[in-house]
């Protein structure tokens, strides 16, 4: 069924005028009555009839003007929402750590926005751990997530972005609370508060023990890193964590740690098998052209 004949009968019955509707068509009228025609055959009935004020539509042309005129505002909006998004504008759907929702990913969304006054943005944010955010990406529930790097990243577009220090905290009436640096050798003697496997810091730090040729004598294990430096704080052990603000507010002795040394990276983790929409794909070009000189 020819998609510009349906325009034609829609604009017929609500102008009820075959000369007006072909004018406003650009079309003539010969034009549209056969174009009528050759929709009335191909239904095998009858649409309009001659009545008292005009072209009016029959029974069936009633019944069929209520399902045309709705299917083509439904094909309508959708065409327009596709050129809008093809102009770059839309949804972006971000995941990211917590310790990124601070400071990073609030400064380059507002910085995106800014240097786009002219789109129509949205954006989306969920926190999760390395291991969940990356679950999200592969099943479509983020166009990109901030993250630690992936343990298998083949699947993945990365792009470092930021960075963070690794710190040991002790308690502040620590032996090792005296030192002002620390070499993670003096540490292995002392009970420590582990990342657990869900973290993406986990096998960060499991290098640098192993770097160091030794293990930690790990004594309880969790995911959030705000949670290892509340129970180091009321003296359950010692952590390696990645510095934030608020180690500031509480009772344990940050210390730089001089060997080995180590930052934790985090980066942009886009799906290389998904599509990226233009405005995702903006979003990811003004990532990189925006990543901090060393």
């Amino acid at each position: 069924m020819n998609l510009s004949h349906l325009r034609y009968f829609v604009k017929l019955a609500q102008v009820k005028h075959y000369t007006k509707a072909a004018e406003q068509l650009c079309i003539t009228q010969p034009s549209l009555s056969h174009a009528i025609s050759q929709l009335e055959t191909e239904l095998g009935v009858i649409l309009f009839e001659k009545g008292p004020h005009g072209t009016e539509l029959t029974d069936f042309g009633k019944q069929f003007f209520a399902s045309v005129n709705s299917s083509l505002n439904i094909l309508d909006n959708g065409i327009k929402t596709i050129k809008h998004g093809a102009k770059g504008n839309g949804l972006i759907r971000i995941g990211c750590l917590r310790t990124l929702g601070t400071h990073y990913v609030p400064e380059v969304v507002a910085a995106f926005k800014e240097a786009h006054p002219d789109k129509d943005l949205h954006f989306t944010f969920s926190t999760d751990m390395t291991r969940g955010l990356l679950e999200g990406l592969v099943e479509d529930s983020f166009d990109v997530v901030f993250a630690s790097k992936p343990l298998n990243p083949s699947q993945f577009d990365i792009t470092a972005v930021s960075k963070q220090d690794l710190v040991l905290i002790t308690p502040k009436d620590h032996p090792l609370a005296e030192k002002y640096v620390i070499d993670l050798r003096d540490t292995l003697q002392y009970p420590y508060i582990a990342f657990d496997s869900t973290s993406g810091l986990r096998p960060i730090i499991s290098r640098m023990f192993s770097e160091i040729k030794g293990s930690p004598q790990v004594v309880y294990e969790v995911s959030e890193d705000q949670v290892i430096a509340g129970l180091v704080a009321k003296k359950f052990g010692i952590a390696v964590v990645p510095y934030m603000d608020i180690l500031l507010q509480l009772d344990v002795k940050i210390l730089p740690i001089a060997y080995p040394s180590y930052e934790r990276k985090f980066y942009a983790i886009f799906n290389k098998n998904h599509y990226l929409p233009p405005v995702v794909q903006n979003f990811r070009n003004f990532i990189i052209s925006h990543i901090p000189k060393e």
